[in-house]
């Protein structure tokens, strides 16, 4: 028999945990023990949980669809101004009431809209969020082309299937920017309208006090930047991204912007210098890890002693696993063929091996949306 103080008894207890788990979730997999779990008075409340969660699993895309639906029509921007019939809501959107009703009927059951007494519709607190989240419907639209990568997900998971989200992202694998001008200025064009509530998140969890000059690092068309100079209006700014992005970016913010631009690929450029903070927002993600250290590197070396580096963006959630980051984020940079979500604690040993210290999580409040790491260099 084994002492109370056994160095081995941790082992012990933890093979009659995984023993006592595999019997549990043996008889849960049994048919029989469904059938009377269902029905037994203190186990049936965790049947009707289990098969509702389960339910969702299985109907997931259809909530989706029904969201795309609403957006590709336009019935949640209707709704602001009152609610409608079925009838009416048709007769504007160009459905036959009986396909009207059954999307209101499905959009009202997942919160977008909300069915009243007299069987009119008015719009739904959730939504309303979509109207209210600055780039959300681009997004939503978007989903399109991920959509269609996932029909085969076994396919897509064994690299059988010509993802159209790799062409969204040519650049990404590396290709001449001059070839894909129109990509890159669609892509830049949706992330910049994402890119609000991002920014607020970054910028709420990270301060940029103390810094003379930051420069972003695959920046888009200056959206991030836009919201640092608000918050830090004497923070000189530099913006470095591929030239069809940047000729957007010029575009986009005029001549007289207070934003130095530079043109160039982080993959295979040397770093503007003369920064003394430099970031990195949903960039990393992108990339596998054999580009995300070389550019690491290059961020170290344009750095001086004591700048910092601040990465934000979707993270994993390593050894406790979430849906956004390793569901989504996960399956997302799949089908782009290229990057990854990392975890925070694979964020900082990268980091480390480029030489940066003082490497920081900070938490945020929206972690599905992105998550922030700050790091400097000694």
């Amino acid at each position: 028999m084994t002492d109370i103080g056994h160095p081995e008894r941790p082992g012990a207890i933890s093979r009659l945990l995984e023993g006592f788990h595999n019997w549990h979730l043996g008889m849960v997999a049994s048919p029989d023990f469904q059938r009377w779990a269902a029905k037994f008075w203190l186990t049936r409340g965790f049947v009707r949980q289990e098969s509702a969660k389960l339910h969702d699993l299985v109907s997931g895309f259809v909530y989706s669809q029904t969201l795309l639906a609403c957006t590709e029509l336009g019935i949640l921007h209707t709704l602001q101004d009152g609610p409608r019939t079925a009838r009416a809501l048709g007769a504007r959107h160009g459905l036959p009431l009986q396909r009207m009703e059954t999307l209101c009927q499905a959009a009202a059951s997942v919160g977008l809209m909300v069915r009243r007494r007299d069987g009119t519709y008015r719009l739904g607190r959730l939504g309303a969020v979509v109207l209210g989240v600055p780039g959300l419907e681009d997004m939503i639209r978007h989903h399109r082309i991920f959509y269609q990568d996932l029909a085969d997900p076994v396919a897509l998971l064994k690299g059988e299937t010509d993802p159209d989200l790799s062409r969204f992202w040519p650049y990404t694998q590396g290709g001449a920017a001059a070839e894909h001008r129109e990509t890159a200025a669609e892509y830049s064009n949706l992330m910049a309208t994402s890119q609000t509530l991002v920014a607020q998140e970054t910028l709420d969890a990270v301060s940029l006090n103390g810094a003379t000059r930051l420069l972003d690092v695959g920046g888009g068309t200056g959206m991030f930047l836009e919201h640092v100079q608000a918050r830090y209006p004497d923070l000189a700014l530099h913006l470095f991204d591929l030239p069809p992005v940047i000729e957007a970016a010029r575009a986009r913010l005029g001549a007289e912007s207070p934003i130095t631009m530079s043109e160039g690929s982080f993959l295979s450029d040397h770093l503007p210098s003369g920064a003394d903070a430099i970031s990195l927002i949903r960039v990393l993600y992108d990339h596998r890890d054999r580009t995300v250290q070389p550019l690491l590197d290059r961020v170290f070396a344009a750095l001086p002693s004591g700048g910092r580096i601040i990465v934000s963006e979707p993270m994993s959630g390593g050894s406790q696993p979430c849906r956004a980051g390793d569901a989504y984020f996960g399956f997302y940079t799949l089908a782009m063929t290229s990057g990854k979500p990392r975890s925070a604690e694979r964020h900082s040993a990268l980091l480390a091996e480029a030489g940066f210290t003082a490497i920081q999580h900070h938490p945020t409040r929206r972690p599905f949306l992105t998550s922030t790491i700050s790091a400097r260099k000694p």
